[in-house]
């Protein structure tokens, strides 16, 4: 008789799992498990060719490494701004502040001009760097990998800054703040 599987008491079954290639709504049961880990929330910005300024929201941002400093995050395959962040490109993170809840609405979406009354200064050559924010790093693309229906974009860190505010916290598909 096997007297380890007596002290360790009944087997419970695994939780639900769902396989790859699951239907819409697996999706989204997938989307809501991932929600509970609370993320802060980003504008990253760069230069398309002809100089326009891009931004887009993002919550797929993490730290990689120290030395060298390098980061990264990812954009969605279907994201238009995503061809403009090449391999050698400059581009900017900027964590958002606790109050700035609007300009993260404002770059998530697609189209109109996102920079209209934005109050923002020029950082690595000419990317906007957002007024009020939190932290800024100020980065060239590394290396692009591909992440199922998003790109992994490495970014080299080549400056930043910390302000050290409250900043604005991402959960549950909802802003949060500390308190």
């Amino acid at each position: 008789m096997n007297t380890d599987s007596a002290q360790k008491g009944p087997k419970s079954s695994p939780p639900e799992r769902e396989p790859p290639g699951a239907d819409d709504p697996s999706r989204r049961r997938f989307r809501n498990m991932l929600g509970q880990f609370a993320t802060g929330v980003a504008v990253i910005t760069t230069l398309d060719k002809g100089g326009a300024q891009l931004g887009v929201t993002c919550n797929s941002f993490t730290s990689l490494s120290l030395d060298p400093p390098l980061i990264l995050w990812s954009i969605a395959n279907s994201s238009l701004s995503g061809p403009a962040f090449t391999n050698g490109k400059a581009f900017a993170v900027n964590v958002l502040e606790a109050s700035q809840e609007d300009l993260a609405m404002r770059f998530a979406k697609t189209g109109a001009d996102k920079f209209a009354g934005v109050p923002w200064h020029e950082g690595l050559e000419g990317v906007p760097l957002l007024e009020g924010c939190v932290a800024y790093m100020e980065c060239r693309v590394d290396a692009r990998y591909p992440g199922g229906d998003h790109e992994i974009i490495l970014g080299a860190v080549e400056r930043f800054v910390n302000l050290a505010l409250a900043p604005l916290l991402f959960h549950s598909g909802e802003f949060r703040h500390f308190s």
